[in-house]
């Protein structure tokens, strides 16, 4: 049976995964439909750039940019052999995607390196969180801004969770987060770009939150992670890993990178707690990291 190039370009992009292509420089030649609806960026925004000139940024779980370092493009063109990786990108809006990543080398006739092809899923539990979104549009539960849950809702939760422990001993714990220097960016910015920042900062929460977990806006620039069925050493883990994906995340403002970082408080809920004690307590928390010289975690 013979194909076209055609068949075969029109097979490449109707792929469920962003898939690209760049030379051994990493110059990116090619770009798929996915990689748009995933990363955010059309072909005509990246075709002919380094993929690492702020486009898809790659970092890992401890926040070390790969592009600058153990990259798996680089890996791949460079050793000519597969590599698999789990990453997070940096989507247009400015937050950060956990993406299932896998790389070939590209070779010509005679076996030469001559470029890279890497494709990308998306690991993160968008169907789950697009379904609570409905649910929370139906029951005015959603803050418009961001598209997370909004104070209103995150009181009931909170209820609900600690009647869940004190009936079943299912633990949890809350993340209490705040901008830093929030204020600073609205007055140099503007507000229209201080709510970009709020929204990048939701949807990194957003792409990296468990289907049983949840995140809301709980007025300004705070925010609120409910974490259910964990250990203060999980808790600690999943707090810090968000501050660094928020920390190596931006977005462009005329062409330069505006990044924020976040302070947080962590805590579990314990007996005889009420949701004003619980939150009393991570606020606290979040405080302590603030005078402790902000972007850092304080867990209690």
């Amino acid at each position: 049976m013979y194909l076209s190039r055609e068949s075969y370009k029109k097979i490449i992009e109707d792929l469920r995964d962003g898939l690209y292509i760049v030379d051994t420089d990493r110059k990116i030649i090619f770009w798929n439909h996915a990689a748009e609806r995933i990363s955010g960026y059309s072909a005509e925004e990246v075709i002919g750039k380094p993929c690492a000139d702020n486009i898809l940024c790659h970092v890992d779980d401890v926040g070390l940019n790969l592009c600058c370092s153990d990259c798996p493009l680089a890996s791949t063109i460079y050793e000519g052999t597969p590599h698999d990786a789990e990453v997070f990108l940096h989507h247009k809006n400015g937050h950060r995607v956990p993406v299932s990543v896998r790389v070939i080398p590209l070779t010509d006739d005679a076996g030469t390196v001559i470029g890279g092809v890497e494709m990308f899923s998306d690991s993160s539990y968008q169907a789950d969180n697009e379904v609570r979104l409905k649910e929370l549009e139906k029951l005015a539960l959603l803050d418009g801004l961001t598209q997370l849950a909004n104070r209103r809702y995150l009181d009931r939760e909170l209820e609900s969770r600690l009647e869940e422990m004190n009936r079943y001993d299912i633990p949890f714990g809350i993340l209490f987060m705040d901008l830093d220097d929030f204020k600073s960016v609205n007055d140099c910015y503007g507000h229209e770009t201080g709510d970009r920042v709020l929204q990048f900062v939701a949807g990194t929460l957003s792409a990296n939150s468990r289907p049983f977990d949840l995140y809301g806006r709980w007025g300004g620039e705070e925010f609120v992670g409910i974490i259910r069925n964990v250990t203060p050493a999980n808790l600690k883990h999943m707090g810090q890993r968000l501050r660094r994906l928020v920390e190596k995340s931006f977005v462009l403002v005329e062409g330069e990178a505006l990044r924020i970082t976040i302070s947080i408080g962590a805590t579990m809920a314990v007996e005889n707690d009420t949701v004003q004690t619980l939150l009393a307590r991570a606020d606290a928390l979040m405080y302590q990291s603030k005078a402790a010289g902000k972007n850092r975690l304080t867990i209690g």
